[in-house]
């Protein structure tokens, strides 16, 4: 594949925008019932196996895909999975390099640090949440003649798209937990038959919650730790 191109600026029109624009009391409301949605979000490890509507996923997907990207290079891809064989390959590969990270890279701090969460390398939600949405970054691009196009700031875009997921899952009243699968990320990308220019950043196993499910009693830091007013 040859180097970067020097690809000749694009003239973009500009079409008008007025977005919609709410009263002070409106405002409050809006904000605050948005923040109380997000505000019971959690990690759920413990997935229900019931069918979830593939059109309620598709729509997930489409808000992930408004995220603001590097010279809107929109350097994403979401690949769903529901395939229960396809899942329990998965599930394989990560089991199988977690539980080396547990026992020998991750170290005894680290280990220790996620005894409190009671978390291991056991992922039986990787099999039991009816989809698998792996999110990988677009390195770069490649264009039809088989140059590579440049995609600047490629994993901050993706992990603001991620963001933007996690809030349409709790919108839609659906669960997850966030994974990064450690070492992982090249036999996964061959598995799902991904090129070379992709990267997995996430793995979200997606459904409804376990009638069992537990999370670990957590507080999150008041407004005043995370927010600094100059």
């Amino acid at each position: 594949m040859d180097d970067w191109p020097d690809v000749e600026e694009e003239n973009i029109s500009h079409v008008p925008f007025s977005p919609r624009r709410y009263s002070e009391e409106e405002m409050l409301k809006r904000s605050k019932e948005f923040y109380e949605l997000l505000n019971q979000r959690r990690s759920v490890r413990f997935i229900s196996d019931e069918a979830v509507p593939r059109e309620v996923i598709d729509n997930i997907i489409r808000a992930a895909g408004t995220s603001p990207s590097g010279a809107h290079t929109e350097p994403w891809t979401f690949v769903v999975v529901e395939d229960p064989e396809v899942k329990h390959k998965i599930r394989e590969i990560i089991e199988e390099e977690e539980e080396i990270n547990y026992r020998k890279r991750m170290g005894d701090k680290w280990v220790t640090d996620l005894k409190k969460l009671k978390t291991n390398w056991v992922k039986e939600y990787l099999d039991s949440a009816p989809y698998l949405i792996l999110i990988f970054k677009q390195v770069y691009g490649v264009l039809s003649d088989n140059r590579k196009k440049t995609h600047y700031y490629n994993e901050i875009s993706v992990s603001i798209a991620c963001g933007i997921l996690l809030a349409a899952l709790q919108n839609a009243g659906l669960v997850t937990v966030t994974t990064t699968p450690l070492n992982c990320g090249p036999r996964l990308r061959l598995l799902l038959d991904r090129p070379i220019n992709e990267k997995l950043l996430m793995l979200l196993p997606v459904g409804y919650a376990s009638k069992d499910a537990t999370v670990p009693d957590l507080q999150r830091k008041p407004l005043e730790d995370i927010m600094v007013v100059t």
